[in-house]
């Protein structure tokens, strides 16, 4: 539960975590999840003994932070509810986690460095072209745009996803897809990287998960286009 006495703030802290997932993907999944609060920062999480079941996920705003812990508090994350409150301290937590806490003095360059790439970060994200967006949920219509099939197959129960990174798992997908009422399945074809299917019980359920997730960036550099898949 929530900790009344630790203040909003842009890092939450979360624990209970399935400590079989190995860490790239756990890191991956938990990116693709909040990312949809905004702005994610940094995502730690570590397998030393001490430290395992556990994450931490910097946002820039606390106003992300506020509804990640509010909308995802005991969300069903590789089967184990996760529990989640604020970092108790923005800065010391994930350093100690990640390995690279230091003394105060070497402390301020450390953040000197991580301050120029957010700002390189973001001068890369305001260069994209136009018709995209730096946050998820993009345009409806570029991606219908960019896959044509969007408007060839009739409406139905089961989804194809196209524009995955290549290292996406089905429980990645399976985690973002299950937030959905109707949710049945993922099926991931092993010889074709990048895309998917994902099955609901009806076409309305499908359509309500499509247009929700269309856009949605697993990673930065991968928007995902959803279409019906044809039958």
């Amino acid at each position: 539960m929530l900790s009344g006495d630790i203040p909003p703030n842009q890092t939450i802290y979360i624990k209970n975590l399935n400590e079989k997932v190995k860490k790239e993907e756990l890191k991956r999944s938990l990116y693709a999840l909040f990312s949809q609060y905004g702005r994610i920062l940094d995502v730690v999480a570590l397998k030393t003994p001490r430290l395992r079941g556990q994450a931490w996920v910097a946002f820039s705003e606390v106003t992300a932070a506020s509804n990640a812990v509010r909308q995802m508090q005991n969300f069903p994350f590789y089967e184990k509810p996760m529990r989640i409150q604020y970092a108790k301290t923005k800065s010391d937590c994930i350093a100690k986690a990640d390995g690279s806490f230091v003394p105060r003095e070497k402390k301020k360059k450390q953040e000197e460095k991580a301050e120029k790439k957010r700002r390189a970060e973001e001068t890369h994200q305001s260069a994209m072209p136009n018709g995209t967006t730096t946050e998820n949920g993009g345009s409806n219509a570029t991606f219908r745009h960019a896959n044509p099939s969007a408007t060839e197959a009739t409406p139905n129960n089961i989804l194809f996803i196209e524009n995955l990174p290549h290292e996406t798992s089905s429980m990645m997908l399976q985690v973002l897809f299950q937030q959905y009422p109707g949710f049945r399945e993922v099926r991931m074809i092993e010889a074709k990287p990048g895309i998917a299917f994902v099955e609901f019980e009806d076409d309305v359920q499908s359509s309500m998960a499509m247009q929700a997730l269309q856009g949605f960036k697993i990673d930065p550099q991968h928007p995902m286009a959803i279409s019906f898949a044809k039958k």
